[in-house]
C-alpha cells in the first residue's frame, strides 16, 4: 500500500472483560459533557439558575436521541416501519432474528427538529424567555457535539466518503476494501470545529446574542453549508434522493431549506433585539 494511504481498523471499543464501552458511545458521552460545561459557563453569564441547566439537558438528550433515530427512519430507512417495527425504537433488531445491533441509524436532521420542537417546549414551561433566546445557546453547545458524533462515525468506519482514485485517502479494512476513500466524517468533523469557533466567538466577543435568532440562524448557515459540502465526498445512505434526482444527496435536499430558514433567521435578527437578559 502507498504511503499515502492510511489503513483503518480500529476495534469496537474499551473491553472490561464484562462490558465493552463502544467508542461511539464513548463519543456521545464526551458530546454531552461538554455541552453541558459549555452551557453552565453560558447560564452563569446570563444569571439563569442552575436546576434550570439540569431541565435543559434532560430536554436536550432526549430530544437529540429520539429525533436522531426516527430522522434515520423517516428519510432513509421508512422500511424498518412495517419490516422490523420495534428495532425503530429499540437497540435490537428482531427480523431476520434477535439481535443486539445499538442505534446504528442516527440523522443529524431529525435531530434539528427535535431541538427545535424540545426548546420551544422548554422555553414555555422552564426558563420563560423566547424560544429563540433559548435556541441562541443551546446551539453552541449543539456545534461542539457535532464534532465527537462524526469522530464517533469515523471510528464506526460509518457514513463513508467516496473511493479518492489515488493512493491517497484512510482504507477501511473493516469493511474489507483494500483502496482508499475520502474520510469524509473527519472532513466533516473538522468543519464543525470552526462552526463551534464562530459562534463561539459571536457569542462572546460581539453584542449580537442580543438580536433573537441570529445565533442560531448562524449555526443552521454553518452547520449545513459544512454538511452539504461534505455531502459530494460521502457515499449515498440512500434515502429519497433518487425520486428527487441524483445530482443531490438526501442530505443535500435536506440540507437546503435549514440553509433558508438560517438566511431569514440572520437577516430578520435586527428586527428582534432583546436586552431583559443583559
Amino acid at each position: 500500500m502507498h504511503i499515502l494511504s492510511f489503513p483503518w481498523d480500529p476495534s469496537e471499543g474499551i473491553d472490561l472483560g464484562f462490558f465493552v464501552i463502544r467508542y461511539y458511545s464513548l463519543m456521545f458521552v464526551l458530546a454531552f459533557t461538554l455541552g453541558w460545561f459549555i452551557t453552565k459557563r453560558i447560564f452563569k453569564r446570563e444569571g439563569i439558575a442552575q436546576e434550570k441547566l439540569d431541565s435543559l439537558f434532560i430536554y436536550m438528550v432526549v430530544a437529540i436521541l429520539i429525533g436522531a433515530r426516527m430522522g434515520h427512519v423517516i428519510f432513509y430507512q421508512s422500511e424498518l416501519i412495517t419490516e422490523d417495527f420495534f428495532s425503530v425504537f429499540l437497540p435490537f433488531s428482531f427480523v431476520p432474528e434477535f439481535e443486539y445491533t445499538g442505534f446504528q441509524g442516527l440523522a443529524s436532521h431529525g435531530a434539528a427538529i427535535a431541538v427545535i420542537i424540545a426548546m420551544f417546549i422548554y422555553s414555555k414551561k422552564v426558563i420563560k424567555k423566547p424560544v429563540l433566546w433559548i435556541l441562541d445557546r443551546v446551539v453552541i453547545a449543539t456545534a461542539s457535539g457535532a464534532i465527537f458524533v462524526r469522530i464517533g462515525n469515523f471510528i464506526n468506519s460509518e457514513i463513508i466518503g467516496k473511493p479518492t482514485g489515488t493512493d491517497f485517502g484512510v482504507v477501511f479494512t473493516q469493511l474489507g476494501e483494500d483502496f482508499a476513500r475520502h474520510p469524509a466524517q473527519l472532513y466533516e468533523a473538522g468543519g464543525y470545529v470552526f462552526v463551534f469557533l464562530i459562534l463561539w466567538y459571536i457569542y462572546w466577543k460581539t453584542d449580537k446574542r442580543h438580536y433573537l435568532g441570529f445565533l442560531f440562524g448562524s449555526f443552521l448557515v454553518l452547520l449545513m453549508v459544512v454538511r452539504f459540502i461534505a455531502e459530494s465526498v460521502k457515499e449515498s445512505q440512500g434515502g429519497f434522493e433518487s425520486a428527487l434526482g441524483k445530482q443531490l444527496s438526501t442530505g443535500q435536499w435536506l440540507s437546503i431549506p435549514f440553509i433558508l430558514l438560517g438566511l431569514y433567521m440572520v437577516i430578520t435578527s435586527s428586527k428582534r433585539k432583546y436586552v431583559a437578559d443583559a
